[in-house]
């Protein structure tokens, strides 16, 4: 396995790292929100706890899909964490409530909310800072992390689909489990598939993705509420030899997100998510 990496930012670790088998195939792995590095210059509202900065990570899921590269998968990992700058985010979309000149205008829902390409509150609902960012610290997050993240997965992207003649994107999450509970309380899905309500990729990826983790026992959801975002849509090109879909895992089966450390159903759901791999890049 070779293991590279770019784009970071000063005294910072790197932006991202590749993770690359020795015979790579058509498939290749993303986690762009379980990065954990948050630089020192980010300023964040001192007041807030490190639990409710990092609420927003898909935790562990690098740790969940690394038995891919042992299957052929390249795996593209982003490294700083989610509250810095959104690896999923569509990077013009930026939040004018945050980011000092930035004229004032229709956003996208996910930006009003403050959830843009730069947040501006926690995945916990909190505030993240007590100040506005000027529109030149916004653009060079994005440049030192958005932009060589997603040059890094294009390229890998390109690579696989000269090799085999179509490239395909699995981009891994994680939600809380409170983002999927019924009324009462109730678990929602333990898996949400987004294919872009299926113009992402073929049909065929979806059902064997969900046979897959269906054979495990766990409970999946398509496209609801997560359809797949803006890095799913960017590749769901299948009549360009790009396929994409986005899996999110409930943290509730691996996770506590109390504690912030790996859940008493860890080692079940490593084995599961190594077995549903297994499946779909082997074809087992």
């Amino acid at each position: 396995m070779d293991q590279d990496g770019g784009g970071g930012e000063q005294g910072v670790d790197e932006a991202f790292a590749v993770l690359r088998p020795r015979t790579p195939g058509r498939f290749v792995f993303a986690s762009p929100h379980s990065g954990a590095v948050y630089p020192p210059r980010m300023d964040a509202d001192p007041a807030l706890p490190e639990a409710s900065l990092r609420s927003a990570e898909d935790a562990l899921v690098d740790r969940l899909i690394a038995p891919g590269v042992d299957h052929g998968a390249t795996v593209v990992l982003g490294r700083l964490g989610r509250a810095w700058v959104d690896l999923n985010r569509d990077p013009r979309d930026l939040d004018p409530l945050l980011i000092d000149g930035v004229e004032e205008g229709e956003v996208s829902a996910r930006t009003a909310a403050g959830y843009g390409v730069i947040p501006r509150l926690t995945g916990d609902g909190r505030r993240l800072y007590e100040r506005r960012l000027t529109l030149a610290e916004a653009k060079a997050r994005i440049a030192g992390a958005h932009t060589p993240y997603h040059a890094a997965l294009a390229a890998e992207m390109q690579a696989a689909r000269a090799r085999h003649g179509e490239a395909v994107l699995v981009d891994w999450h994680s939600m809380p489990a409170r983002a999927t509970q019924a009324a009462g309380g109730a678990r929602g899905p333990d898996v949400v598939l987004g294919d872009r309500h299926g113009s992402a990729c073929p049909a065929g990826l979806t059902r064997r993705l969900r046979r897959a983790f269906e054979a495990l026992g766990w409970r999946v959801a398509l496209n609801q509420p997560y359809a797949g975002g803006w890095t799913t849509q960017t590749w769901g090109r299948p009549e360009e030899g790009y396929q994409a879909i986005q899996i999110e895992l409930n943290r509730a089966l691996y996770f506590d997100e109390a504690a912030r450390v790996p859940g008493p159903g860890w080692s079940r759901t490593e084995k599961g998510v190594a077995r549903v791999i297994a499946a779909l890049l082997d074809g087992t």
